[in-house]
């Protein structure tokens, strides 16, 4: 039993490691709001507009004290009805003026605030896409969706938050305290002997708060990933009966992102309880000291509103400071990604020029080793060429590395040894835009995206519809798609859910067609087609080849028989190269996969 419990504490540890990310050290805000700074910046007029609306707001509630006092004691006490009705009016005015600034404050400041992380959202998805595929094998999609989403709104509800308004706090509190010591020097003493207090308490609650928020955003990241995962391997999960275990493992996450929570919640109420306890205890204090001290009524009133709003900002920095908390911790996890990556796309100066003749060879692999983690080669020495307009096949068992060779040319990783070369240019020396605009590729596991049939023939280009029509119709599939009542508008689900494996299959080759580049890879691109609408589309590849380089990866040897070279791969070296009927008298690896195969072809056919 203790065997299995410790077996199951360190899958639990491996999970938490997968899932939660590291501590990011000590992280100064200074610092993260001025990486915050240019996003603000090409929004300055609505800043300026905001900004001046906090000052002229500050300054009219600094007024309402002053206009009471004269209207109590030159308008009650002196038994002037004048004074009192325009002291009446004024106050009403400064009220009117304070609360349509304060609209126009909060309305600009959260425009602000959104059109800032808007653009801040979409810089961290466009540095998404420029991360090597490597990363994104290491990382939790859940996760990345976290630092796009939770941890950007963490920082818009600042400025949501009226952030702009500290600035007012910050003003009214001067002014405050340069009025007060004006009415009474002795009596702002006492209030202002609360002061360190309460900057302790900040300081001693503000590390406490950030180390509770940079919790909560880890727990947040961890909930998204498993969320993203469960769903995504729902299928799996009812199969195996793992929805009991699935809720189990939730439910543990969902504890310590609520224990996270609470944390922070009892930090904040204890900031808040403080405050008011000490916000009552000066406000005693003063009406005991007024029964010691002789001061008109009106000044008692007055000074009595200044101790108020002496702590109305006070206690409004407290909880704009609990949410600057809430969006430096994102703010510490978003720019965390972008500066600790290091795993952003960077296109290495070009090389030296190739020769002319080396124009006539489309791919070239040179001496090349390579592997996914160091240590552990995919590739070995790998070498091999193919001309332009020649069909190269890639054969070999699993894992053999037939698809590391795509990845390569694609430049999806790098590293490694040896070097690769399209249309004789070294690939390291090619911007990536550059290299891959001369490649259409059919991947084994085809992607659809949400939109329809033509814009996923289209892929990202803006669809022609004749062009879908005509790249549809040449691979043999227009009609399969017309039959649907909406033809090739028709609404493509999630993942392409409301397509046979078939059907995206066709999808995915007509938009190869579509993207018409010279050089084409087929990678298992008939693995899920079945044998009639294999032979259906077969004829079309040989058209869609014409005047192209090909490179075809597949298990179904049927399928290459007509290429002009097929290379042998096993365990990441080439061991043959030849035609068909070569590899075929040569009685090596080929032969025997050939046979195997034909086999098991042979044997289904019998059943």
């Amino acid at each position: 039993m203790s065997k299995e419990l410790t077996a199951q504490e360190r899958t639990e540890d491996l999970l938490k490691a997968f899932h939660e990310e590291g501590s990011l050290g000590k992280v100064y805000d200074r610092r993260l709001i001025a990486r915050l700074w240019p996003y603000i910046v090409p929004h300055r007029k609505l800043l300026f507009l905001a900004l001046g609306g906090v000052l002229v707001t500050a300054a009219t509630s600094l007024l309402r004290p002053l206009v009471m006092l004269d209207a109590i004691d030159n308008g009650v006490l002196a038994g002037d009805a004048g004074v009192l009705l325009r002291g009446g009016i004024a106050l009403a005015g400064l009220v009117i003026v304070e609360q349509v600034l304060l609209y126009v404050q909060v309305y600009t400041t959260q425009i602000l605030g959104a059109r800032a992380t808007s653009d801040l959202r979409r810089d961290i998805f466009v540095f998404l896409h420029q991360l090597r595929m490597a990363y994104f094998d290491r990382q939790p999609v859940g996760r990345l969706v976290t630092r796009v989403t939770n941890d950007v709104d963490a920082i818009l509800e600042l400025f949501a938050s009226g952030a702009m308004s500290a600035v007012g706090d910050l003003v009214r509190l001067v002014g405050i305290i340069v009025l007060m010591l004006l009415l009474d020097w002795r009596l702002s003493l006492i209030t202002f002997a609360a002061t360190p207090l309460i900057v302790v308490l900040m300081e001693v609650v503000r590390r406490r708060m950030r180390e509770a928020f940079r919790e909560i955003r880890a727990k947040t990241a961890r909930m998204n990933a498993t969320m993203n995962e469960q769903v995504a391997g729902m299928g799996v999960v009812q199969a195996f009966r793992r929805e009991d275990r699935a809720a189990d493992e939730f439910d543990s996450i969902n504890r310590a992102y609520r224990d996270a929570n609470i944390s922070s919640i009892k930090f904040e109420a204890m900031q808040d309880a403080a405050i008011e306890m000490i916000t009552a205890v000066c406000l005693a204090s003063i009406v005991v000291a007024f029964g010691y001290h002789r001061v008109s009524f009106g000044t008692v009133v007055a000074f009595n509103a200044y101790v108020v709003q002496f702590f109305e900002p006070v206690s409004a920095l407290a909880m704009r400071f609990t949410l600057l908390q809430s969006a430096m911790a994102g703010a510490e996890r978003i720019f965390g990604l972008i500066d600790g990556s290091g795993e952003a796309e960077r296109d290495a100066p070009k090389g030296p020029a190739t020769e002319a003749g080396d124009r006539e060879i489309a791919l070239a692999f040179e001496n090349v080793t390579f592997g996914y983690k160091p240590g552990s080669p995919v590739l070995k020495d790998v070498s091999f060429v193919a001309r332009r307009g020649e069909r190269i096949a890639l054969v070999g068992p699993t894992g053999a590395g037939k698809s590391t060779i795509t990845q390569l040319l694609l430049r999806l990783y790098d590293g490694g040894t040896g070097v690769v070369r399209v249309d004789g240019d070294d690939v390291a020396g090619l911007s990536r835009a550059e290299l891959r605009r001369r490649f259409a590729v059919v991947p084994q596991d085809v992607y659809l995206f949400p939109g329809t049939v033509a814009t996923n023939v289209a892929a990202g280009e803006p669809p022609d519809r004749d062009r879908v029509r005509q790249a549809l119709d040449r691979m043999g599939a227009l009609d399969l798609f017309e039959r649907r009542p909406k033809g090739i508008d028709t609404p493509v689900d999630e993942h392409g859910a409301n397509f046979s494996a078939g059907e995206r299959q066709l999808i995915a080759l007509s938009r190869a067609l579509y993207r018409d580049a010279p050089i084409l890879i087929l990678d298992e691109a008939t693995a899920n087609i079945d044998s009639d609408t294999e032979s259906r589309i077969q004829r079309a590849l040989d058209e869609l080849l014409k005047d192209r380089t090909a490179i075809v990866i597949a298990h179904r040897l049927s399928t290459i028989r007509r290429a002009d070279r097929i290379v042998v791969f096993h365990k990441g070296r080439v061991v043959e190269q030849g035609t068909h009927q070569e590899l075929l008298e040569h009685n090596g690896l080929y032969a025997r996969l050939h046979e195997l195969q034909f086999a098991r072809g042979a044997g289904a056919a019998a059943e």
